[in-house]
């Protein structure tokens, strides 16, 4: 099945009872069971709801894993694949990831004595220098937020064999349409699926997709023991939202391939990153490991001054948090997203005062570029 007809057919379709197409959105809390301790599938929501494991059932193949799981939020997704590990244990991470994974690992997980190094994945040799005797897990964003970066997946199973790590990829910007971590050797793919897979801005919601059946097993108790679930009505807005992601996303990157090539050329962006310009570090990388580039922009305008610039003449980019929605967004990473990060760490890292972020959408990308060329006069 190709990608496109999967993301329609795939997973549990339709209701075989009514012949509803569409998975029914079962809001129900407990289910009726023919004697005591024996149940025909589901015993209580918190443990398993028919509408939730469609969805779990769909996200699984896309990412061709053995099992799917979804969560309240990608917090909770990420924060429950961090509970496999027990104090003492080490993380190694891509150094500029997601300000909430930043603020998780070094404010909350840190308080249960969980060890972590920030390190460039993108550079093969760092990481391996920063492996620790105790380190359980390799996790990487890949491209990064929100700088884009690219980390060979192929080089990183590499390392996690050599010193008996599981690896771990953050898939969000990418989606299963474009990347699929799994078959690249990752042993856990996550999402935030607020973002392309929901695609409407309606959705809050995390999943994760294990290759294991020994790990499905382990993230389902701990899913059913924190209780962190999707509730069955944003399951089904999800497996809606599937449904389209191929034709979004191919909608995106036409976009962003675009406003990539405009930004680059114009006088008054400092730098440009986005994976599909082929001065990106990452572009041959990406070639080779992924199906597209993608719809996330960031650019330099030069200080914080100029940014507020750009944010105050745009009218088709929304200022917002989030990203992935069919509407375009645009934000300041230093004061949105990335807040959370102490300020010289962000600009060691380069994301500096005059950094934007646009989350490209599906309008017409003529009226795009000339809302840009607005900001940026």
């Amino acid at each position: 099945m190709k990608r496109k007809t999967k993301m329609v057919h795939g997973g549990i379709t339709g209701d075989e009872k009514t012949g509803a197409v569409s998975v029914p959105i079962y809001q129900v809390s407990t289910y009726r069971q023919p004697e005591a301790g024996k149940h025909t599938g589901y015993e209580y929501s918190r443990t398993g709801n028919p509408t939730r494991h469609a969805l779990e059932t769909v996200i699984a193949e896309l990412e061709n894993g053995k099992a799917g799981f979804a969560f309240a939020s990608g917090m909770a997704a990420i924060t429950s694949v961090m509970m496999l590990l027990k104090s003492g244990d080490h993380v190694v991470l891509t150094d500029d990831v997601y300000g909430g994974t930043y603020r998780l690992t070094t404010k909350v997980l840190d308080r249960i004595e969980l060890g972590h190094t920030f390190v460039d994945t993108s550079d093969a040799d760092a990481v391996e220098a920063a492996i620790q005797p105790n380190s359980k897990i390799l996790y990487i964003e890949t491209p990064t937020n929100p700088l884009l970066k690219v980390t060979d997946l192929k080089k990183m199973r590499e390392i996690a064999d050599k010193h008996d790590l599981l690896l771990v990829v953050d898939n969000t910007f990418a989606t299963p349409y474009f990347q699929t971590p799994l078959d690249a050797g990752a042993d856990i793919v996550l999402h935030s699926a607020t973002k392309y897979i929901g695609g409407h801005s309606d959705v809050v919601s995390g999943l994760v997709v294990v290759n294991d059946e020994s790990l499905a097993e382990e993230i389902h108790f701990i899913q059913n023991s924190v209780g962190a679930v999707l509730g069955p009505q944003d399951s089904w807005l999800l497996m809606r939202g599937i449904k389209t992601l191929g034709l979004r996303m191919e909608a995106i990157e036409k976009n962003a391939n675009k406003i990539a090539a405009y930004l680059d050329e114009h006088p008054n962006v400092t730098k440009v990153y986005y994976p599909g310009l082929p001065a990106h570090p990452g572009h041959e990388t990406t070639q080779e490991q992924a199906e597209g580039f993608g719809g996330m922009i960031a650019f330099d305008a030069g200080s914080g001054e100029k940014a507020d610039q750009v944010l105050s003449k745009v009218e088709y980019f929304t200022l917002a948090e989030s990203l992935g929605a069919v509407e375009s967004l645009i934000s300041i990473p230093a004061r949105m997203t990335h807040a959370s990060i102490p300020k010289e760490r962000r600009e060691e890292l380069g994301i500096t005062d005059g950094l934007i972020r646009i989350s490209v959408g599906i309008e017409d990308v003529d009226d795009l570029i000339e809302d840009l060329a607005k900001g940026l006069e």
